[in-house]
């Protein structure tokens, strides 16, 4: 009796196509739901900004719906929006919204007063201030809560293989079924790989945003 090897390498061979449409599908739950979470993270942040006795209960909202655990999330959507991308994607939208929430507020309260009072005094109305100053320099606080969600959400993207979605997910789960690690490992590791890629690709829109930030820190 011969060891069957743990790594199938003429079956990853067979399967790039698979692969590749997984992994694209993979990438587009991530986008869709990291899309749809910073915009309405970002409207929330705006509400909060305006109106600061919101932040409490628009962040008690968002920590409750991040606590729950995506298994039972699922359980409450199913029987409404089925076993649909719908599902999933409102599953991980609701993930994102605590961190970017958070981070866009942390940001714009982060910018330096003199920089608020020397808009100001340039005419700027409260909007031409927001747009045109704070969420500039907020950048780095933003990309980082967007780095953050993204990340997360790769991860999370994974789970909802249990109701027919999860890109690469399919591939751990079918793998796990069928006892065949081939799958499981092959899906794993492209969705460690697909988080770093998205980690780097974040680390180098900030700095083509923000080249001043690495000017400063080449400077003697």
């Amino acid at each position: 009796m011969t060891d069957r090897p743990v790594i199938d390498w003429r079956w990853i061979g067979s399967h790039l196509d698979d692969l590749w449409d997984l992994t694209v599908e993979h990438i587009v739950l991530t986008v869709i739901a990291v899309g749809v979470g910073f915009v309405l993270s970002f409207g929330l942040a705006l509400v909060i900004l305006r109106w600061r006795p919101a932040y409490g209960p628009i962040t008690a909202i968002a920590g409750i719906m991040y606590t729950i655990p995506s298994l039972a999330l699922f359980a409450l959507l199913v029987p409404i929006t089925g076993l649909s991308t719908l599902t999933a994607e409102i599953a991980l939208v609701s993930y994102t919204l605590l961190i970017l929430v958070r981070t866009i507020v942390i940001g714009v309260d982060g910018v330096p007063v003199d920089a608020r009072e020397a808009a100001d005094g340039m005419g700027f109305t409260s909007r031409g201030r927001l747009l045109r100053v704070e969420l500039p320099l907020a950048l780095p606080v933003i990309v980082a809560g967007l780095r953050i969600a993204t990340v997360t959400t790769i991860g999370l993207v994974t789970v909802s293989a249990l109701i027919g979605q999860g890109g690469l997910g399919r591939l751990i789960n079918d793998g796990l079924q069928r006892g065949f690690p081939t799958m499981t490992i092959t899906g794993a590791v492209m969705s460690v790989l697909l988080a770093i890629v998205a980690d780097v690709l974040f680390v180098l829109t900030l700095r083509r945003l923000t080249p001043w930030q690495h000017v400063r820190r080449s400077d003697p």
